[in-house]
């Protein structure tokens, strides 16, 4: 099936542009929702605070991404938003991003299958995440996406809930 869609991120080409610097907040957890935002560079995670002083990773942003797009239609934010590295972030009044949505079916259409593609990726992490032994997780994350590219496989560690150094014994083993 070919995709006549455009993508919806041209939306915010006009957009203003704002840079964080990494550990800035974008916003808190009950600020009320005034913006919409795409990342433009560098990485921004959604957290929730928890009562014991951690913080719990809801979503992880990067280039190209829409940043608490589930808020579109919320009062308030639901998390924190905080840069871990420094990011460019476009800006947008929520008002004129649902206009856009509105007057632009196709670009509201590649929003919809993008987030669809989203869900899709969380489920299948979902059920990695419920594998107990790390060579199963390792295994099913495998299958799903095939071999990282060189120097990527801290980046797998986090995806499959394990630490760093016990992915790394699995791999080790693996290569015996």
């Amino acid at each position: 099936m070919i995709s006549i869609m455009s993508d919806w991120q041209h939306i915010f080409v006009d957009a203003l542009m704002k840079t964080f610097e990494q550990g800035a907040v974008l916003f808190r957890r009950e600020d009320r929702v005034h913006s919409m935002f795409l990342v433009r560079s560098g990485i921004v995670a959604l957290e929730r605070p928890l009562t014991d002083g951690t913080a719990l990773t809801l979503n992880v942003a990067t280039a190209g991404m829409a940043l608490a797009e589930v808020s579109l239609f919320a009062t308030t934010y639901h998390c924190d938003a905080i840069a871990r590295v420094n990011a460019e972030i476009a800006i947008m009044p929520r008002a004129t991003f649902l206009s856009a949505l509105r007057k632009q079916p196709d670009a509201a259409l590649s929003l919809i299958e993008t987030h669809a593609k989203e869900v899709q990726a969380q489920r299948s992490r979902i059920e990695i995440l419920r594998l107990r032994r790390v060579s199963d997780r390792l295994d099913a994350w495998l299958e799903l996406h095939g071999e990282p590219p060189t120097g990527e496989w801290i980046r797998i560690a986090d995806q499959i809930g394990v630490s760093p150094p016990a992915l790394y014994r699995e791999l080790a083993r693996r290569r015996k």
